[in-house]
């Protein structure tokens, strides 16, 4: 029999770790099972920006017998749309939904969802190898539903002949060292994101996530996570996310493995992890120092600084520890990192809330995710709904619409913000001119809002703007600013957002704002031929002409008259951007 295991991903760059775990575990346990040998197991993965048409045509060229669904709160509306329609071009195949979206309603999947034959609840490794081994027995008919069939195995929903469910409890966790690893090899992942886990559960409670539920942590043994990351470094991989909830709970573990990258680092790739910044000690700390620039990278779950919140969440978190060890790596100058804030939690409201952003943002983090609550399925925040006045959505994301503390127009003015912190914060493009913005700015939330408000009045939300349209926009907020006599110096910002404009690339297209450069052309001229006889600022530019230096690297004019050079063969390795030097000419 053809069994295929189909992942709906966010976006082509990711990868669905699930599916190719299950893969692994079901092939070796094929080998262990000669009534298994001609077993045929499949993986597709698909995205959802393809149209269901053309998933649903992969699917059906593939004549699966069997078809298991990785479902998560970003794919289930794809999912079931293509589930419908499969059951429609082969009549005759069977279909199995898995993963988060389904695991903690599987009762009412199965009555919503007559296409389907059956959920497999929670861990599924196991369970989708005996799985496959009771339909390759039984040949898919009768007697699956019999004695020794499907209610047999743990974790598993079921539509039964008579048409009742059945629910079989769930065996216990596995041993992490009984996976194998995931990845034959990676030539269908060229160019996109690895998943890896050297872990599973995690030991803290936070009330929103579904992590909470699996308190059990499980480690991979060292010896076989080393080995596993020896196959990525030596691959060359761009990037590796560890999907580990909270990778640090065990300090010797994290400490162990940030060790053996940093000896064994291959100078491309880096590593992904979220972690509980207050954590971190000493000797981890230490042991970052010495990493190359890029090698890791570190997402950091504030979620909030109220400690109201923070109780009621019943989230665990030493705000003084994470303020300290986000500023000393930060010192680095040399590792990523990423910090999140969840707007809608129980007892912060709006001003609450402009507070927690605040101080976050004094932080200084690479990016500030501003994301919102969603009301998962299982999670004790989803109880608790109820009781803290919560509207959310009903359908995914179940993300909140309003609280006791935050009403619905607030939550929107929330949004107008996160979107203006996507723009101009996280996208590192407008850095030099940010760091001079705050510093007129009493509050960083407020500087965010006042420049989502500039735009809501001219009508400029909801469009795709061009890269060139978004400074110019910022040039003409501050610009109305000015005449308000609340930002002095608009000659200072033109020097700052030109040096923001060509610190990501040698563009073509100039800003309506840009100073002339006609005038400076025989001065730019010469500049770039002295480089070529005898270079000052420009090193690796010898195979190339005066001309040829000329058009890849830029020199800007600034107000004072002086000049500054983008070197885009020299790019810092952390942000990317091109190195840039003060031409002061005599």
């Amino acid at each position: 029999m053809r069994f295929l295991l189909a992942a709906v991903n966010a976006k082509y760059i990711h990868s669905n770790l699930g599916v190719y775990s299950l893969a692994a575990y079901a092939r070796n346990y094929r080998k262990e099972r000669s009534a298994l040998r001609d077993a045929q197991i499949l993986i597709g993965e698909y995205t959802i920006n393809q149209r269901t048409d053309e998933i649903l045509r992969d699917i059906f060229l593939r004549k699966p017998d069997v078809v298991g669904f990785s479902c998560y709160i970003w794919n289930i509306g794809y999912v079931r749309e293509i589930v419908r329609n499969l059951k429609k071009v082969l009549p005759e195949v069977c279909i199995w939904l898995g993963g988060p979206e389904v695991s903690y309603d599987a009762e009412q999947v199965l009555a919503e969802e007559p296409a389907v034959a059956g959920v497999m609840i929670g861990e599924g490794e196991r369970t989708f190898a005996r799985l496959m081994e009771c339909y390759e027995v039984t040949g898919g008919n009768e007697s699956l539903y019999s004695r020794g069939g499907l209610s047999e195995i743990g974790g598993l929903a079921f539509r039964a002949l008579s048409g009742q469910v059945t629910v079989t409890p769930c065996g216990e966790p596995m041993d992490l060292d009984e996976l194998p690893f995931p990845y034959g090899d990676l030539d269908d992942l060229a160019h996109r994101i690895i998943y890896y886990e050297s872990s599973r559960g995690c030991p803290f409670r936070c009330s929103y996530c579904l992590s909470s539920i699996d308190k059990r942590v499980r480690f991979r043994s060292l010896e076989l996570v080393k080995r596993e990351l020896d196959f990525f470094l030596e691959k060359r991989v761009p990037q590796v996310k560890f999907v580990d909830r909270t990778f640090n709970c065990s300090r010797s573990h994290a400490l162990e493995i940030w060790r053996y990258l940093t000896e064994h680092d291959n100078g491309v790739t880096n590593f992904h992890f979220e972690i509980s910044a207050d954590l971190i000690d000493g000797e981890q700390l230490a042991v970052m120092e010495k990493m190359r620039p890029g090698l890791i990278q570190l997402e950091i779950g504030v979620q909030t600084t109220c400690e109201e919140s923070v109780r009621e969440i019943r989230r665990t978190m030493d705000l003084v520890k994470l303020r300290a060890a986000v500023a000393r790596i930060k010192g680095f100058g040399t590792i990523h990192q990423h910090l999140d804030l969840i707007a809608g939690l129980p007892y912060e409201g709006l001003e609450r809330f402009r507070q927690s952003f605040d101080d976050v943002f004094a932080m200084e983090p690479d990016q500030l995710q501003l994301g919102f609550l969603k009301i998962l399925k299982g999670s004790y925040m989803a109880e608790m709904a109820g009781r803290y006045g919560m509207e959310f959505h009903e359908g995914p994301p179940y993300e909140v619409l309003s609280t006791r503390w935050l009403s619905y127009e607030e939550l929107l003015e929330l949004k107008a913000v996160e979107e203006m912190v996507e723009v101009y914060y996280n996208s590192g493009q407008f850095t030099l001119t940010l760091d001079r913005m705050k510093k007129e700015w009493d509050s960083a939330y407020e500087m965010f809002r006042q420049l989502a408000d500039f735009y809501e009045k001219r009508g400029l939300g909801g469009v795709n703007h061009s890269r060139l349209s978004r400074y110019e926009i910022l040039y003409r907020f501050l610009e109305e600013r000015d005449r308000g006599g609340k930002t002095p110096g608009m000659e200072r910002y033109r020097d700052l957002l030109m040096c923001d404009w060509y610190l990501r690339e040698n563009a073509k297209s100039r800003p309506f704002f840009a100073r002339d450069l006609g005038a400076c052309r025989t001065r730019i001229r010469d500049f770039f031929r002295r480089e070529k006889e005898t270079p000052v600022y420009l090193q690796g530019y010898e195979a190339y002409d005066a001309r040829q230096i000329g058009n890849m690297a830029h020199l800007e004019l600034m107000g004072d008259g002086s000049m500054v050079l983008f070197d885009y063969l020299h790019r810092n390795p952390l942000n990317h951007n091109a190195r840039a030097a003060h031409i002061k000419e005599s």
